[in-house]
């Protein structure tokens, strides 16, 4: 079933041109919502206002050399590795969510793109059953286990707000999406129902760009990159030089091993509760 192409066995009902079609739609909608979304909340204008600011109050020079080393050390540590996340937990759900995703976006586009009418769809049939799996896992491990104010403040998990819409379409659209080709290959009444769904799920996704986190993967790496340009020309975005030299990371590390050390009776009648937080 993993080898199998789900779009393949649609398209004897729905055109593979209408599919393509539906594809490119979502495609603009993310480029769309992604401009209006930097137009509206100015986020270019504040990155390169910042970048500008940043290099007049330099202490020194940052050379095109050293610029572009530090545009891959970003690459290689921000972006493909999420190394700003101190909590292992928290990295791990997040590239498996980000790799995951990248994995079911591109092996849609050529499973529906290239290959609309194979049912054999070899490595990109494996990819998007794969990666949906993996964005399910990452998402909804994150989602129950370890979102912030949740767990750790006792609140419930159901109330929603809009910052959440991109991490529960995300879900959804991947969610019905295995569950409509399982349905599909089963031969089961139900799988019209539910592409129906995953068609409204996926169209939300990509629909909802300036009202969800979407665009957020797109300005993480740049304010990442001007946080390093800071920190090399000695400008450090206008802050104090930290009196603390030792790694940030280290210091993280040895707060939560104290917390985690400390006992759970604290005397006097006090109690405190098992760390679930960051």
């Amino acid at each position: 079933m993993f080898t199998t192409n789900p779009f393949a066995e649609l398209s004897a009902s729905i055109s593979p041109s209408v599919m393509q079609a539906y594809v490119i739609i979502m495609a603009l909608l993310v480029v769309g919502g992604t401009l209006f979304d930097v137009v509206h909340k100015g986020s270019a204008k504040y990155f390169f206002a910042n970048l500008r600011k940043s290099k007049d109050k330099a202490e020194r020079q940052v050379g095109g050399g050293e610029a572009m080393g530090l545009a891959v050390s970003t690459a290689m540590s921000e972006v493909l590795t999420s190394s700003e996340f101190c909590n292992p937990k928290r990295r791990v759900a997040h590239l498996l969510g980000m790799y995951g995703f990248i994995a079911y976006a591109v092996a849609t586009f050529v499973l529906v793109m290239y290959r609309p009418t194979e049912a054999n769809g070899g490595i990109w049939a494996q990819l998007w059953w794969i990666g949906a799996l993996m964005v399910c896992v990452g998402g909804y491990w994150f989602w129950l286990f370890i979102r912030v104010d949740v767990r750790s403040e006792g609140r419930s998990l159901f109330p929603l707000v809009r910052a959440d819409l991109f991490i529960l379409s995300l879900l959804a659209s991947c969610t019905l999406g295995l569950l409509w080709a399982w349905a599909q290959a089963a031969g089961s009444p139900g799988a019209d129902i539910l592409l129906g769904a995953y068609l409204i799920a996926t169209t939300i996704l990509f629909g909802g760009v300036p009202w969800s986190k979407f665009s957020h993967m797109f300005f993480k790496p740049a304010a990442a990159y001007e946080k390093r340009i800071s920190k090399a020309n000695g400008s450090r975005n206008n802050l104090p030089e930290p009196a603390d030299r030792t790694n940030p990371a280290d210091r993280d590390r040895h707060s939560m091993q104290l917390l985690k050390d400390a006992p759970l009776d604290m005397g006097l009648g006090i109690k405190r509760e098992e760390p679930r937080h960051y």
